[in-house]
């Protein structure tokens, strides 16, 4: 996967998508532990050392599940503890919507799009970001 365009359609859904945050995570080509590789509206780069198991966080449920995340008001509105979301934590998210990458038909990636308020993005705005997740898809 080319990293460079990822870190481009990142950018670019910063400016298009009413958020503070845009970030890309990929689960590891050896074991099951998914990593946040690319970020645009980065508050710090805590999110390169950011590792969560599949199907914690909001990174390892939208793998495991395979279907979009939304997160509204954090940390209130979450299944589990506030510890398993560090993307969440790290870049002080109180929203986050978050789309799967499938790599070959099977969910390997989430692209995220956060907010540092509590207004959640619109459904055009979500549109955004599935259209951006689909450009992922096709490097």
């Amino acid at each position: 996967m080319e990293e460079r365009a990822v870190k481009q359609i990142c950018e670019k859904l910063l400016l298009e998508v009413n958020c503070e945050f845009v970030g890309f995570a990929i689960q590891n080509s050896h074991g099951p532990d998914i990593t946040w590789r690319i970020a645009a509206g980065n508050s710090n780069d805590k999110y390169k050392r950011i590792t969560v198991r599949y199907g914690k966080g909001i990174a390892g449920k939208v793998i495991a599940t395979g279907q979009p995340i939304e997160i509204e008001n954090f940390p209130d509105n979450i299944s589990g503890k506030v510890l398993d979301y560090p993307i969440m934590l790290a870049e002080k998210l109180l929203y986050a919507f978050a789309m799967p990458i499938r790599i070959k038909g099977i969910p390997k990636g989430v692209l995220l799009v956060g907010k540092r308020t509590i207004n959640p993005i619109s459904e055009s705005d979500q549109q955004l970001v599935k259209l951006a997740a689909t450009e992922i898809e096709a490097l």
